[in-house]
């Protein structure tokens, strides 16, 4: 038996695996960073980060994952992913077939021009980012604001203190502007009739069932 197979038996089943994938210069690993603080700031859960640098820092696809968990994280990579963010073709390409069966798949329909042929969340991230913004450098920002939009995996309120705690003097309100633009665009994708099955976070990692889930120990759920 392998130590990745020996260590994802003794894992809880209490994990929610997020990755945050594109090209280097998009920004993933700030975005990554944003997000761990918005769920550790908002939330008891226990949330780690790993990065890849490496090629991404010539244009390859670069990734960035984060764990969440309300028990102890002995392992902090991802095993099978809950949440993939592809926000370049290659990046999908390549981290597609980590995604787990029922798992959510969010793509930049701007760099994004074949998607697998699945249930999946599609904005044109890039394109909000320069039409919207003015800048296509916030179109990190803009993927987070969907993301929390689509899951409701932290609440706005916390996203966007992060962000704002993070962005460089004189830029506070395009970053905020970009995650407005996030907000606005993942809520009204999600509402449409074709998502209304989709798969959703576990009730541990859903605000509004967090209390009830501590209480009533169902962290495997």
């Amino acid at each position: 038996m392998s130590a990745a197979t020996f260590l994802q038996l003794q894992v809880p089943a209490a994990r929610y695996e997020i990755r945050l994938s594109g090209s280097g210069g998009q920004g993933m690993m700030l975005a990554a960073m944003l997000l761990c603080e918005a769920i550790g700031n908002d939330s008891p859960l226990n949330v780690v980060q790993t990065k890849s640098y490496g090629p991404e820092a010539r244009g390859g696809a670069s990734k960035a994952d984060i764990v969440v968990s309300p028990t102890e994280i002995y392992y902090p990579k991802p095993f099978r992913l809950d949440l993939l963010l592809a926000m370049t073709q290659e990046a999908l390409d390549k981290y597609y077939p980590d995604l787990r069966e029922q798992g959510t798949l969010i793509i930049d329909e701007t760099l994004v021009t074949n998607p697998p042929d699945c249930l999946y969340f599609g904005l044109p991230l890039t394109q909000l980012a320069r039409e919207e913004v003015q800048n296509v450098m916030v179109a990190n920002v803009i993927s987070l604001g969907a993301i929390v939009a689509i899951t409701g995996i932290v609440p706005h309120e916390a996203l966007m203190q992060a962000v704002l705690a993070r962005a460089p003097k004189g830029t506070e309100e395009k970053n905020k502007l970009a995650l407005e633009v996030g907000f606005r665009e993942g809520a009204t994708l999600r509402q449409q009739e074709r998502y209304r099955d989709a798969p959703m976070p576990p009730a541990w990692f859903r605000r509004d069932r967090m209390a009830l889930c501590e209480k009533a120990g169902c962290w495997n759920e």
